[in-house]
């Protein structure tokens, strides 16, 4: 491994090099580039990637570095075979990393488990839909089955699960959002009336200043780049609270500008960058409106005002209850939680305090703490006080992960389904769906444990890999009669399989779908609630491959038989069929087949947006929260000598979720390793250690589980002191699966109390 600190700018030519790199990597460079120049263009495909929107703009590419490496991945033309499967026990691949995993290429044939040699071996579809269905129709409950879904799925993809599974009766939906912005869609509901964020793309344009929490765009979203770099060009205040100094919240050069680019240039993407302590964003915002609440008292006294009173009083409720929270609030807390000084927080309430219309940001910085509910509760209240709620230019941005994340819990995918959702299904399908809540990934990972769910079916992603408690996750793996993976590549979860198991290879974003009425489009929704299609362009002809939505209805029509009461093969012969139901069951779809055509797709619209507040009492909360008592969870067992450290997981920027595409972090500095814990200087001194030193991290929590990892090489980093932060799935099993987030069950992957010692381990050694 070698570490040196990267001198460059995020994008630029470090991000074309590694473009180019990934493009030899797929073996299928010339495809590849013409299948990047169709990335998130009409007519073409939406990137597998992020969930960041486009704003069309003619005669320029719409793909960032990390997307370009998700299609170059999925458009490979490795495959992972019979002959594989042959030669490679499943006990042996599981000691791979999951690096090597994907990289051997696509998936091309149902495969299925066999325990008495432990390799997997070919089955036919028709075969692995019936062995599926008598596992199912063989429970005493439909609830002891478990449907997870990935954020890749499709919304046609994910209403035909959603429905597959609810006829069969479970709200057993599992879901990757429950591991990142559950608390967003929590928080929001209860605030604002509505789970999403209220901004669409032409916003950032005319925003006098935008807040960002908790997030580095460089890595996750990277096309947000450009947009945050031109706010920042026309003079909008963009400021940053994130833990870490990432370089994407630094300075970015623009591959499309050749000036940029032959000058080596680069153009700053925030104006103020702000370091505050892991979880003490709330303490943050609570500092913020502090300073403005003052100076709002000393306003009132010559009859003036600093707040949106006008707004608060005709929008809002519980506005005086608040503000009395906030004025009993210490500074001495707000100083102690936040991190940043007086002076920081002064200066940060000043430029909001000078901007007429603000944008607040965040993402999983700011999702994966016990109180991040709270927290998204206290970003709202900032932005209700001054109206910036439903204006041009103003709003609330959660910024997603997965490219559909969001619009799979628009048309179904939903643990917790609302009486509405329910009562269109009934309407329109002419069967009762169950009124009970669900699963979530939580709750479903410890009724695996208990042996009470006995079959799970993964719509696409990864669990082992992305779960908390990873070797408690395999355990349940292992405990169920059935576990299911519809996977475009090789990962984690397929070489932990359950007493049964079975792998079904399906299309991904890029591949050509074509069905009995021909080729076929899919749908997305992004951060901005732009609905938009998606068709692939590799020919993948010829392959055992099929489509998400033809493999439920395959499910489907062997569980359930093919009238029961929905004609499941019609919704797999045209994908027109699904659309049409989509829009008789899900509000916001009129005319879905129709608008489809309009460049760019169209807006599902937001009633907060539209200031109409879905709350029970019809207008927005203002929350009243005390801040956290501590910003670890309450009851750790007790503190040994040695110094707690609080652990945050993370990608690397040569990574998208669970898959990595390869062992550099350039951004950070890393090349070649991913088993390593970034950690301030001061504190690696003051732990007797140097750069590069070899430790292990261990958990602290309240039962007797030991959970350790081992040989992480130390990394001098800009972190709060006392902050450190790793590489997830690596630090994954540091992760106890009961840590988990107030009102959302999000495992608290950002504040994991730790301790460092000195490795046990001489050397780390990595599969090939």
């Amino acid at each position: 491994m070698s570490y040196k600190q990267y001198s460059g700018s995020a994008g630029g030519w470090g991000a074309l090099k590694a473009t180019t790199q990934h493009l030899f990597k797929s073996e299928n460079v010339a495809k590849n580039i013409s299948n990047l120049l169709r990335t998130n263009q009409d007519h073409g495909f939406d990137c597998p990637g992020c969930a960041w929107g486009e704003k069309g703009v003619p005669g320029r590419f719409r793909f960032c570095e990390n997307g370009a490496k998700a299609v170059n991945w999925e458009a490979t033309t490795r495959r992972v075979d019979r002959d594989f499967f042959a030669k490679y026990s499943v006990s042996w691949l599981n000691k791979q990393t999951d690096y090597y995993l994907e990289y051997q290429g696509r998936l091309n044939e149902p495969m299925r488990y066999n325990p008495d040699t432990d390799h997997y071996e070919p089955i036919s579809w028709d075969e692995a839909f019936a062995v599926i269905a008598e596992h199912l129709n063989a429970l005493e409950s439909p609830n002891q089955a478990e449907f997870y879904t990935s954020g890749r799925a499709s919304n046609e993809a994910a209403f035909v699960y959603q429905l597959f599974a609810r006829r069969f009766g479970t709200n057993n939906f599992p879901d990757c959002s429950n591991m990142c912005h559950e608390a967003t869609s929590v928080a929001l509901s209860k605030t604002i009336g509505i789970g999403k964020g209220t901004v669409t793309i032409e916003d950032f344009e005319i925003a006098d200043a935008i807040f960002l929490f908790g997030q580095n765009p460089g890595t996750n979203h990277p096309r947000m780049l450009e947009t945050l770099a031109s706010a920042n060009k026309r003079g909008a205040q963009v400021v940053a609270f994130n833990n870490l100094k990432e370089r994407g919240l630094e300075r970015f050069t623009n591959p499309q500008h050749p000036l940029e680019m032959l000058s080596n240039g680069s153009t700053p993407t925030t104006s103020h960058y702000f370091m505050p302590k892991l979880g003490g964003d709330m303490a943050v915002v609570r500092g913020i409106v502090k300073v403005l609440l003052e100076r709002h008292i000393q306003a009132q006294q010559q009859g003036e005002s600093v707040f949106d009173l006008e707004f608060i009083a005709e929008h809002t409720e519980g506005m005086d209850e608040y503000l009395a929270t906030v004025s009993a609030t210490p500074w001495e807390q707000i100083f102690a939680q936040s991190g940043l000084s007086q002076d920081e927080i002064v200066q940060a309430a000043d430029i909001y305090a000078n901007a007429k219309t603000r944008i607040v940001t965040w993402a999983m910085g700011v999702t994966q703490h016990k109180h991040s509910v709270a927290t998204i509760q206290e970003l709202v209240n900032l932005q209700l006080l001054f109206g910036q709620v439903g204006k041009p230019g103003a709003g609330l941005c959660p910024v997603r992960g997965h490219s559909n994340v969001q619009g799979d819990r628009t048309v179904g995918i939903n643990e917790k389904p609302p009486a509405t959702l329910l009562q269109n299904i009934e309407s329109v399908f002419g069967f009762e769906p169950p009124k009970e809540h669900g699963h979530n990934v939580v709750n479903a990972l410890q009724a695996m444990s208990r042996g009470e769910s006995k079959v799970f079916i993964g719509l696409g992603g990864n669990l082992v890999a992305a779960a908390p408690d990873t070797e408690r996750v395999m355990a349940a793996m292992a405990q169920c009669n059935l576990t299911v993976n519809i996977a475009t590549k090789l990962n984690r979860s397929h070489v932990n399989p359950g007493k049964d198991s079975i792998i079904l290879p399906c299309y991904g974003r890029t591949d050509i779908d074509i069905q009995a009425s021909g080729e076929q489009k899919v749908t997305v929704e992004d951060s901005f609630s732009m609905v938009h299609s998606s068709s692939g362009r590799v020919d993948v002809s010829g392959e055992l491959m099929r489509s998400e939505v033809a493999i439920i209805v395959g499910m489907a029509k062997a569980t359930l038989g093919a009238m029961n009461p929905v004609d499941w093969q019609s919704l797999a012969d045209n994908y027109n069929n699904i659309r049409d139901y989509i829009e008789k069951t899900i509000p916001g779809f009129t005319q879905f087949n129709q608008r489809l055509d309009n460049p760019g797709g169209f807006y599902l619209g937001n009633s907060a947006r539209s200031l109409v507040w879905n709350t029970p009492q019809s207008k927005a909360q203002i929350s009243n929260n005390v801040l956290p008592e501590s910003l670890l969870i309450h009851d750790v067992k007790s503190t040994p000598k040695r110094p707690v450290f609080v652990l945050q997981t993370m990608r690397s920027h040569d990574q998208y979720n669970t898959t990595v595409y390869g062992y550099d972090d350039r951004y950070r500095g890393v090349f070649g390793e991913r088993n390593v814990v970034f950690v301030n200087p001061q504190d690696i001194e003051a732990l007797g250690l140097k750069a590069e030193d070899l430790v292990d991290i261990e958990t602290l929590w309240t039962d007797d589980k030991v959970r350790k990892i081992h040989g992480f090489k130390v990394i001098p980093y800009q972190i709060p002191q006392g902050n450190i932060a790793a590489y997830f799935p690596e630090a994954n099993p540091l992760i106890p699966l009961e840590s988990k987030g107030d009102f959302s069950d999000t495992p608290t992957s950002k504040s994991i109390a730790v301790v460092l010692t000195p490795s046990e381990v001489r050397q780390l050694v990595r599969s090939a």
